[in-house]
């Protein structure tokens, strides 16, 4: 199985929601990140999903400036691997695990390549001889409506409907816009909300993150635990 993460837009939790998913794939797993932006700036994503999660991971390409990768690679004047390289290279790897997590940049369109390839196209290709699997990882705050269903539209136009919602960095006391779109997301979007992660759970030491992580992906009202 092949699994996508997506989020809205970047800061959204997506890092934090992949290394979730990845404990609760369990072993045989491992965590993909086609771009990294940035580097130097803050801890690589891949590398706090590997603390977090434990599991095995791979990153294709690093850039240094934190900036969509095509905008980093031009600005640069690198050159970044086409879309269709990724795939290939993600195809390879799901011969010989049994889950391969994609973490996209950003949102759905942020292109990954100075080609105009997107994590849109990178899913659309893989689900064309593979079971692929896509999260959208989304705010639980005001603004996440618009921003959300345009994401799940987009996925719909290339026929890969979400697997679920999962909410990133969710604070421990709601406000009204969090406790309405608890109900709002499913219903605007039709796509479940599968899994709630806490705010600050990617600052927990690994062994708490990882023993936390299975209640966080029970869903929203059966399994969060605001600490």
């Amino acid at each position: 199985m092949i699994t996508i993460i997506t989020g809205t837009d970047t800061g959204v939790g997506k890092t934090v929601a992949t290394a979730a998913l990845a404990v609760r794939a369990g072993p045989g797993t491992i965590v993909v990140k086609p771009a990294q932006t940035g580097i130097g700036t803050d801890e690589p994503d891949i590398s706090v999903v590997a603390r977090l999660a434990g599991c095995e991971v791979a990153e294709f390409t690093r850039l240094e400036d934190p900036l969509a990768p095509d905008t980093a690679a031009r600005r640069r004047g690198i050159e970044i691997p086409p879309i269709g390289e990724h795939a290939a290279r993600i195809r390879e790897l799901a011969r010989t695990r049994d889950t391969v997590i994609v973490e996209g940049a950003g949102g759905l369109l942020v292109r990954l390549d100075t080609e105009g390839g997107t994590l849109l196209d990178l899913a659309t290709g893989l689900a064309a001889d593979h079971p692929v699997r896509v999260y959208v990882v989304v705010r639980a705050g005001l603004g996440t409506l618009n921003h959300t269903e345009l994401t799940v539209n987009a996925l719909r136009s290339r026929n890969l409907e979400p697997a679920g919602l999962v909410l990133g960095a969710v604070p421990e006391m709601l406000g009204l816009a969090e406790e309405c779109n608890l109900a709002e997301l499913p219903r605007v979007t039709g796509v479940p909300i599968v899994a709630a992660i806490p705010d600050g759970a990617g600052g927990l030491e690994p062994e708490q993150f990882r023993a936390r992580a299975v209640s966080w992906l029970a869903g929203f009202r059966a399994g969060y635990a605001g600490s």
